[in-house]
């Protein structure tokens, strides 16, 4: 286990995961860089999530869950005035529709005035956060607040001698209803680890082809482009590197992005190279894609050292039944 911890910051929500009949609903725990914290620990990278929760039952089971995951929570505030944010999954199955298709997801947010979205700048300065080898936070944690959103700038406003910052675009559009994203650019080029999806750069910015990606943001030292069924993209000195995804059966998507982020930043405290930075994400991205909850169980590292060396799917991946897992709390049980 790398000995000093990535330090993840940002929401974390509680969340609702309906069944398949939706009359009954699987209490577990979701949002971007809590998924990532959990993800990493899963792959043997000791993991910190940084962020506020409300004095109440889903801040308790939040702290919980990531806790249970193994990640570090001890520098996490709580509230005792602002209640933890929620999320419902709606799932729609768009095959019964659609030859072919794949499981799309609603997902309806409670999240105003939540204790998360009081974050503030000051959060900049503390040690977890100040001493970190590699930062990582996401737009979301811009998009939630102005407070919030002046924290993610004073991420990139003072460097820190041999930190990495690794930021997740994450453009999610109801959150930036009435506003320019293009906040969400500026962040990127600051950054020096940056993850975007192809579909939401076309939607912030006008420009999804990769190589017109790297020309509008040459700054940031790698950047990676998510194709989804296309595979992923890396720039890095000069290089370009093209992995396909890999095959797998949707039981839904969301998760999937914080997990191939998790994937690529464990390569890279790994001292991976580009290529296998990239296949380590697609691998923990396919994992994340089977489950219906956020969180895919990831392979053991012997296994994920084959799969490196040869190609060969962890029998995890391969056999894995999509929507067998939850990683679900009953909702009356914690």
């Amino acid at each position: 286990m790398i000995d000093r911890a990535v330090t993840c910051v940002g929401e974390a929500l509680a969340v609702l995961i309906p069944d398949e009949d939706a009359t009954e609903y699987a209490l577990t725990v979701g949002g971007a860089e809590a998924n990532v914290a959990c993800t990493l620990a899963a792959l043997g990278i000791q993991a910190r999530w940084v962020g506020r929760v409300g004095d109440d039952h889903f801040g308790r089971v939040i702290l919980r869950t990531l806790a249970g995951h193994g990640v570090d929570v001890s520098d996490v505030e709580v509230d005792p005035r602002r209640q933890t944010g929620l999320y419902v999954k709606e799932i729609v199955d768009s095959r019964a529709d659609t030859a072919g298709g794949s499981p799309s997801t609603v997902m309806r947010y409670y999240r105003a005035g939540s204790a998360a979205c009081d974050m503030s700048p000051a959060l900049a300065d503390a040690a977890a956060v100040r001493d970190t080898p590699l930062l990582h936070f996401s737009g979301i944690t811009a998009a939630i607040s102005d407070s919030c959103a002046a924290l993610a700038s004073a991420f990139l406003d003072s460097p820190q001698p041999g930190r990495i910052v690794a930021f997740d675009v994450n453009f999610r559009p109801a959150l930036w209803a009435g506003r320019d994203p293009a906040v969400l650019i500026d962040l990127a080029r600051r950054a020096d680890l940056v993850f975007i999806g192809a579909d939401e750069a076309e939607a912030v910015c006008g420009v999804g082809d990769p190589d017109e990606l790297r020309r509008l943001m040459p700054e940031p030292r790698t950047l990676v482009v998510k194709q989804g069924a296309d595979g992923a993209v890396g720039f890095e000195a000069g290089q370009r590197v093209d992995v396909p995804a890999l095959p797998v059966e949707i039981a839904e998507p969301t998760g999937a992005g914080d997990a191939f982020a998790a994937g690529f930043i464990a390569g890279t405290l790994r001292g991976l190279p580009l290529r296998d930075r990239l296949r380590l994400g697609t691998l923990a991205a396919s994992c994340a894609l089977r489950v219906r909850g956020d969180l895919g169980t990831m392979p053991d590292q012997a296994a994920i050292e084959r799969f490196l060396a040869t190609g060969e799917l962890p029998d995890r991946v391969a056999e894995l039944a999509p929507g067998a897992e939850i990683n679900e709390i009953k909702a009356g049980a914690a």
